[in-house]
């Protein structure tokens, strides 16, 4: 972990050690069955245009999980990005994108641990998304002769995927004798319900850009074959921008770090077995601030690639079957 002042400790997600192995596996076998899915839905619904905007928004909101902000009291929250991906692209493209960007976290990057990869992609890209997909959807029917709709619902839908999410991680916690539920449960939702206030704002402030880009994008009709070369282009320049960024990130700790420091188990966390680019500082640069642009930067072309070739496999493959049927 860093010491420097500018510098995030980037504990973001559940490490190896919080969970015991037996919750860990179930939420395995959770995700791996619901990530079928996911690629199953993901080949009927997308279309070849779209296929490089999985790995734009993938890269986009892999580099802005790398900003934490302050958020009170000394500590710090990320954005988690579930409800933008959900949105734009709807809930089954999501799951492959928010899925991408946590196992690079945690595969390349040591954040997260492997044990606890499936809780973490449980939390995150599936109660994420999911209730993403419920609160914009009832929201937006609500109000859905506003002008301002896509905003307020952007805005609720990402609030609620972050405290619901942290919910889900700490009933987790409690299964696993980490924490008792009347400890973790109100620390966990006490801090994630601020958190969650910066991660609507981010979100409505990613719709408000592309309202008055490509309006079109909020529609969420996945059989449109527009072209999507200006965004493309535009989310790509974001993300490296946010890369380079990454050094004035907050140095307080994430929620789920605060929380395991006042509750008394961060002590138990494990490191992991093996390190190639650890708390998201490139090895051999001796400049932090260059290191961990350059390790941001890597990520973000990393998570593009990952997310973009799941797609375009999956395309392929339904060209295949029917040209094989």
């Amino acid at each position: 972990m860093s010491h420097l002042p500018f510098l995030s400790s980037k504990l973001m997600h559940i490490p190896d050690g919080f969970l015991s192995v037996l919750v860990s596996a179930i939420f395995w076998m959770i995700s791996i069955m619901v990530l079928i899915k996911a690629l199953r839905e993901t080949n009927r619904l997308l279309s070849e245009r779209q296929v490089p905007l999985m790995g734009v928004l993938a890269a986009a909101i892999f580099a802005g999980q790398m900003l934490n902000f302050t958020v009170i009291g000394g500590t710090s929250g990320h954005l988690l990005g579930a409800a933008l991906a959900t949105i734009l692209l709807g809930p089954w493209p999501a799951v492959l994108i928010m899925t991408s960007v946590v196992s690079i976290q945690a595969l390349l990057f040591q954040d997260g641990g492997i044990l606890a990869l499936g809780a973490n992609i449980f939390n995150m890209a599936m109660i994420g998304v999911f209730v993403s997909q419920a609160i914009y959807t009832y929201v937006t029917s609500l109000l859905k002769k506003k002008s301002w709709v896509f905003f307020v619902s952007g805005f609720v839908a990402a609030w609620a995927s972050i405290f619901i999410a942290s919910l889900s991680c700490a009933l987790q916690l409690s299964l696993s004798g980490t924490s008792p539920a009347n400890v973790v449960v109100p620390a966990m939702a006490a801090i994630h319900a601020l958190i969650g206030i910066g991660e609507g704002l981010i979100t409505a402030g990613a719709l408000v850009f592309i309202f008055a880009a490509r309006k079109d994008l909020l529609h969420n009709d996945l059989s449109k074959t527009g072209d999507h070369k200006g965004i493309i282009i535009g989310g790509s320049l974001i993300a490296i921008v946010l890369a380079v960024l990454s050094p004035i990130a907050s140095s307080h700790p994430d929620g789920l770090e605060w929380v395991a420091e006042q509750s008394g188990f961060l002590g138990i966390a494990q490191d992991a077995f093996y390190e190639i680019i650890p708390d998201y500082t490139m090895p051999g640069i001796n400049d932090p601030a260059l290191a961990t642009i350059v390790a941001g930067i890597i990520g973000v072309v990393i998570v593009f690639v990952v997310a973009y070739g799941v797609a375009r496999n999956e395309k392929h493959s339904k060209r295949n079957q029917i040209s094989h049927g």
